[in-house]
């Protein structure tokens, strides 16, 4: 090699030590063509996202085989080449996928020399790992008094490593995993009481690689509970004006090749990014208000009191104006009734509701009349009438004939999401077919348009309590 050729390599290798996806294109140059130019979009958001923003989580989402693990994988090998100092914990779907995503760090850092053929060490000489300290799925690098990397899945462990780097690589196996609450829900705990208790230092990330399935999965669950801490990056195969997002990863006739006997939920959620239980859902986004409008009205309350055990006690406030309703104040919890009786009592009074209907099926009418005694002896308040009414009609076919006036007509208050997140989870997660397994919230909204929208026709008989 004459020195010209060298001095280019060695700028090469600069290149490559300081950004992302020069190292990328560099170390994988068949895989990182000039043409795919998302995966320079990934690479330089998730550099960015490392070095510069000041956020927590980032969540990238993007299609199948559009090489999201092997971007992941890549970010790990140089964000220890950037900095051997640094502890990296990676979370998979299972041990097996865990293992082989760490075997594939390890050995790349860990490659043999060879004349002609570039290999890790010579862009970043001095990361190496341990002799003698380098299982598949823990292991140290040369300097370090402890280990630097930890590979785990829901099912694995974490205890006694700590991270400054945590990144999780899809989670979801299939789409009877993205419909199940309790696989969604076991992914939800790893995730905060064993990934996110093992961060350590004042500069810790998260980053998800993920392909989106459902409203509450890891991606979705993280978006909703940690809001502006949040960095979310999206890839779909189709761009909105038809074209594909690369095609020499996939062109249009693969995918529809690929699709054309799949579920299309499923080529929505994975392909498009648009989770299966949004596509289906019955509720769109509800409009949010600012303020009530002006003048005097006449505040209502409806109330269904918690029918089973694993069902929610909802509690609804609001107020009519021109053939709408306004939204004030929401109670909406499962706890027991010696709870959510004082909890209701003091609502209505604060929001000063003239009246309040309590359904009565399963133990509402002992309800409603616990609540006007609290009203009074509670809070001395004696303009609440509280009612209650029998509901005798069929629950999820109210809930579909009332729905397209609902999703027009109920105005909501800012930031609902936050202020009654069951309310909120409930409404935009019900779905038009299929099983849901809360209705408590829509529930109440029928028997609103029911009283608002459709008096001549109501199913209840009220009582005063």
């Amino acid at each position: 090699m004459d020195r010209l050729d060298y001095v280019r390599q060695q700028a090469r290798f600069e290149l490559a030590r300081r950004h992302f996806y020069d190292y990328c294109q560099l170390k994988y140059p068949r895989h990182f063509a000039d043409d795919r130019t998302y995966l320079k979009n990934v690479c330089d958001k998730v550099q960015w996202f490392s070095e510069q923003n000041q956020k927590r989580f980032l969540v990238i989402n993007m299609p199948p085989r559009h090489y999201k693990s092997f971007t992941a994988g890549n970010f790990v090998e140089w964000r220890f080449g950037e900095d051997p100092s640094r502890k990296v914990m990676t979370g998979s779907y299972n041990e097996t996928l865990s293992t082989t995503f760490a075997r594939k760090v390890r050995d790349t850092i860990d490659e043999t020399p060879s004349d002609g053929v570039l290999v890790y060490r010579d862009i970043f000489p001095k990361t190496l790992v341990k002799y003698g300290q380098a299982s598949a799925s823990k292991w140290a690098l040369e300097g370090s008094s402890q280990d630097n990397y930890l590979a785990t899945s829901p099912s694995g462990t974490a205890t006694g490593f700590g991270a400054n780097d945590i990144v999780i690589d899809d989670i979801i196996k299939n789409a009877e995993e993205a419909y199940s609450d309790l696989v969604l829900e076991k992914h939800w705990s790893w995730f905060t009481n064993t990934m996110l208790s093992r961060t350590e230092g004042d500069d810790w990330k998260v980053y998800v690689f993920m392909t989106r399935w459902a409203e509450g999965d890891l991606a979705g669950r993280i978006i909703d509970a940690y809001g502006d801490e949040v960095e979310v990056v999206t890839y779909k195969a189709v761009q909105d004006d038809g074209t594909m997002l690369c095609e020499s990863v996939l062109n249009q006739r693969d995918y529809e090749l690929k699709t054309k006997e799949m579920n299309p939920d499923i080529v929505e959620a994975n392909y498009n990014q648009q989770p299966i239980d949004v596509k289906g859902r019955l509720f769109t986004d509800f409009t949010v208000y600012s303020s009530l409008p002006a003048g005097l009205h006449r505040r209502w309350n409806y109330t269904d009191t918690a029918d089973t055990g694993s069902d929610f006690l909802c509690s609804v406030d609001y107020i009519e104006e021109g053939g709408d309703v306004y939204i004030t104040d929401v109670v909406m919890t499962d706890e027991s009734m010696e709870t959510t009786e004082p909890q209701v009592a003091a609502m209505l009074d604060a929001d000063q509701v003239n009246e309040a209907t309590i359904e009565s099926n399963n133990g509402g009418r002992g309800f409603a009349r616990n609540i006007e005694r609290l009203l009074k002896e509670t809070h001395g308040n004696r303009s609440c009438v509280v009612k209650w009414a029998a509901q005798t009609a069929n629950k999820e076919a109210r809930i579909l004939a009332s729905s397209a006036w609902v999703n027009k007509h109920v105005f909501m208050p800012h930031n609902w999401e936050h202020k009654y997140p069951a309310f909120y989870k409930q409404l935009m997660s019900y779905q038009k077919k299929g099983k849901n397994k809360h209705d408590d919230a829509p529930d109440v909204l029928a028997a609103i348009y029911d009283r608002v929208a459709n008096p001549s026709k109501a199913v209840f008989r009220v009582r005063t309590a």
